[in-house]
């Protein structure tokens, strides 16, 4: 097999057991790699119901046929599971040396189950894996624990690790690598935790087999030239993602105080600008030349990468306006583990629970002791953090009260930082993306506004949710590669297929990765309406209810909001665009059509039994 590895590491912690598994092309050219493989093993081995925090759930580090290879963008690799804040299917995905020297090992992918019955890491050297006793790790924090894993294996090795908020099960827990960079906001670090597993190193010295290497190194050099002639490249090395703060406080969709508003009084403190005349280096993924990790010195004088993201949701989103302030907060949660967004958002509502006074509690918004404070009690899942590391949704129903008309979440997972009170694709973007609310896989907000249809909830809002999609959660999430040089600098898709061809000497056409795409969706659904037993709502896909009973009340969108019925016929057309049922369940048909037909048996059994 050529491009591939074809092989998995499976890793069977409960009884120490190594196995190397060769896999049969056919599944390649089906799957791609990355989400593709990852939805299709939960689909095929994970038992119908498992305890995310059990022994049983699958731990997936996965790459793709673009992953490592000296083309733009490549370093990449997914982690998955399923997921303990929604329950339902959750990855991520991180750049980082593990995914290329994953690649270099030998393996497309590490596969783990049981449970360790002592904190332990696995090392991986090529051929070699071991699993090392580690309880003078436990306890440490992310930084800590590469910086000694490092010093014994070596500084190009890749290390995957968690911090205090997986070891104690914190339902956002997120794996880190090299002090920032972060994947799996789903609760992947707490799957990892729950399993005893500290940490992952990988060290890998082969070469992937490839059709065509000469043909690669020649299209990465004209790809990479390629993206530093693009018009935005310099603008883009300067902030990154951190222009997009500006742009958000112009359009009145910048999360402010737990998403009441869209326009923040202190943003110029917290925006791309600001971050510009503070950056003393940056930071970056293997096989990239568009840099998006800005690093600027914290309160304490302590490193801290930045990207929109933490910044709103540890910013604006909580009422603190200081980028230094901010910064702090994000190296907290970068060492301890814990997903930003999540966490920004948990912090936004205890504080709005607070000052509600429905909870016993003196936070308020702005309050960035108390901020930190509540950070690493989340971490630790103690005091008020026990009941608010538990993510808004659980934290809503055990604190009831109205407390759910402002947990702002999509099926368990917090929403990442855009307001969309007067953005209805952006909010079918969240209601229906395939881990909870995320960004990720169909940012369609620039595109909303800037066409001009802000406020129209017709069916092209349904199509550009869908195109987004199958491009950023179907291809790029399965390659694995990352989205920046097409949604940032244009860098145009057509060269995918042509990289794909020269690694793997299979053609794809960008129709065929679309059908993949629809593939993946199709069945990442119906992975959902089993584990949920097929009691399955299209409620599930609605953006929070803050949204629809609150509308703004500054700024040029005063006395705007969505319109429940306006969005549900834009989800009815979503649903039929898909080939899916009023319920938002893939019909028999579209399952047929996408090559699902022993899955969709399997769905239809589960789906008899509810009636």
């Amino acid at each position: 097999m050529k491009g591939w590895n074809g092989c998995f590491l499976r890793i069977d912690l409960s009884n120490k057991k190594v196995i190397k598994q060769n896999y049969s092309e056919e599944f390649a050219h089906k799957w791609l790699g990355g989400r593709g493989f990852a939805i299709k093993l939960l689909w095929d081995e994970l038992t119908p119901g498992t305890d995310p925090l059990g022994p049983d759930n699958m731990l997936m580090f996965l790459t793709g046929p673009y992953s490592g290879l000296v083309i733009p963008n490549s370093g990449k690799l997914v982690v998955a599971a399923k997921s303990p804040i929604t329950g339902g299917y959750g990855d991520g995905n991180l750049g980082s040396m593990a995914g290329p020297n994953l690649r270099k090992a030998g393996y497309d992918a590490i596969i783990i189950t049981g449970k360790l019955d002592k904190p332990s890491y696995i090392l991986i050297e090529n051929e070699k894996v071991e699993i090392i006793l580690a309880n003078e790790l436990w306890g440490l924090d992310c930084y800590e624990t590469e910086k000694i894993l490092k010093k014994s294996h070596g500084v190009s090795t890749g290390v995957l690790s968690i911090g205090q908020s997986g070891e104690n099960l914190t339902r956002f827990a997120t794996i880190i690598s090299q002090e920032g960079r972060a994947g799996g906001r789903p609760g992947m670090g707490a799957v990892m935790g729950s399993k005893k597993l500290k940490a992952i190193v990988i060290h890998g010295t082969k070469e992937p087999l490839l059709a065509d290497k000469e043909a690669l190194l020649k299209l990465g050099k004209e790809g990479f030239d390629s993206i530093q002639k693009r018009d935005n490249y310099n603008f883009w090395k300067k902030q990154g993602t951190m222009a997009t703060v500006e742009w958000c406080q112009n359009a009145s969709t910048l999360p402010t105080r737990n998403f009441s508003e869209g326009i923040f009084e202190c943003s110029k403190e917290i925006d791309g600008n600001t971050m510009e005349k503070q950056t003393i280096k940056q930071r970056g993924c293997p096989n990239c030349n568009m840099i998006c990790g800005n690093i600027i010195l914290d309160t304490n004088g302590e490193e801290s990468e930045l990207d929109y993201e933490n910044v709103v949701m540890l910013g604006s989103n909580i009422g603190v306006g200081d980028l230094k302030k901010v910064a702090t907060l994000n190296r907290i949660c970068d060492m301890l583990g814990l997903d930003t967004i999540s966490a920004g958002s948990s912090i936004g509502f205890a504080m709005e629970c607070s000052e509600k006074k429905l909870i016993d509690s003196d936070l308020y918004f702005g309050d960035f002791m108390g901020a930190q404070r509540l950070l690493r009690e989340m971490a630790e899942m103690k005091g008020e953090g026990a009941l608010f590391g538990l993510g808004v949704k659980a934290a809503s129903e055990k604190i009831g009260k109205g407390s759910s008309d402002f947990a702002i979440h999509v099926k368990g997972l917090e929403c990442s930082a855009y307001d969309c009170h007067l953005c209805p694709g952006m909010a079918l973007s969240f209601g229906t993306s395939p881990i909870g609310a995320h960004h990720k896989d169909a940012w369609v907000i620039s595109w909303e506004i800037s066409s001009g249809t802000r406020e129209e909830y017709g069916p092209s809002k349904a199509d550009k949710v869908i195109e987004f999609q199958r491009i950023r959660g179907g291809m790029y999430e399965s390659l694995v590669a990352c989205r920046f040089p097409w949604i940032e600098l244009g860098f145009e898709n057509e060269w995918f297929p042509k990289y794909i061809e020269a690694a793997t000497g299979v053609k794809y056409s960008l129709d065929d990765m679309w059908i993949l795409g629809d593939r993946i969706y199709a069945l990442i659904r119906a992975f959902w309406v089993r584990e949920y037993g097929g009691k399955w709502d299209r409620k599930m896909d609605y953006p929070p209810i803050r949204w629809f009973k609150e509308p703004l009340k500054k700024g040029p969108l005063t006395g705007k909001h969505l319109d429940l019925s306006k969005y549900d016929l834009l989800l009815e057309e979503y649903y039929k665009k898909r080939g899916w049922n009023n319920l938002g369940i893939p019909t028999n048909d579209t399952m047929k059509k996408l090559g699902l037909e022993k899955e969709s048996i399997e769905l239809n059994k589960i789906l008899e039994n509810v009636k």
